[in-house]
């Protein structure tokens, strides 16, 4: 299938590793022009230099800490000076730390929404312009499966997670008629550093987060990104205003 990315301009936020990584590759695989953007340089070159030998086309970079005022800006400028547009957005980041209510302090509240909420309302605060103006564009919200339940120990992400869906879902009507289409994708448990962080790196560990997943897997991150990709190009133009679960069944809500 054609996904009609060919020299669309996509800058995937988080893209040094995990799900961020994996989606910036299957769209310069589709033809697009990426941008990547981390923290850590050395990654993040890294990264690039992967994907520009598995695709053929090596991403453009920018290092940047999403979690600052100002910085979410200063990537899409950058983006922005370097390609002269921006087609695609693919907001991403790492999550916050795990703990319960009572384990974190208010410093953590606050540094849980610049990461997960402000992040994103500035990102797209920058992008959306332009996009309004070429009529066309594809904002993508990679978020997770607390956002529509909770995950043990996961409070911060079950609390900021749903301001995510929430801001794609009122903005899908506000620019629809731009030929704007605004997304989310819910990630469940994936075979990323990420997890492996969060629940430890035995047999075992994954073993019991397995048994809960009715597929009995992970998920690898190439299977994730492949909906992404889908849902940025030109044949997803009618689905705007939806949050994909990828979670191999976990979920059990309907």
């Amino acid at each position: 299938m054609k996904l009609g990315l060919d020299d669309r301009v996509a800058l995937v936020c988080g893209s040094s590793r995990g799900l961020g990584r994996a989606v910036a590759e299957e769209l310069a695989r589709e033809g697009a022009e990426v941008a990547l953007c981390a923290r850590t340089k050395g990654t993040l070159e890294d990264a690039s230099a992967a994907i520009g030998a598995a695709t053929g086309k090596a991403p453009f970079t920018v290092v940047a800490d999403l979690s600052q005022r100002g910085q979410p800006t200063r990537v899409v400028e950058e983006c922005l000076e370097h390609f002269g547009r921006l087609d695609i957005l693919v907001t991403n980041s790492g999550g916050p730390p795990a703990g319960s209510f009572e384990a974190l302090r208010l410093d953590d509240w606050q540094a849980a929404s610049m990461l997960l909420i402000s992040s994103v309302v500035e990102l797209v605060a920058r992008a959306l312009p332009g996009m309004k103006t070429r009529g066309w564009g594809r904002i993508l919200a990679i978020g997770s499966i607390a956002a529509r339940e909770p995950v043990a120990d996961l409070i911060l992400s079950n609390s900021f997670r749903p301001a995510v869906s929430g801001l794609t879902h009122a903005l899908a009507r506000e620019v629809a008629e731009a030929g704007i289409t605004v997304n989310s994708i819910l990630p469940g448990f994936t075979n990323t550093e990420r997890v492996r962080e969060l629940y430890g790196h035995t047999a075992g560990a994954t073993a019991a987060i397995e048994q809960t997943i009715a597929l009995g897997r992970l998920a690898e991150p190439e299977e994730f990104a492949a909906l992404a990709a889908f849902l940025v190009s030109e044949r997803a133009s009618y689905i705007t205003g939806v949050a994909f679960a990828v979670d191999g069944g976990w979920m059990r809500g309907i």
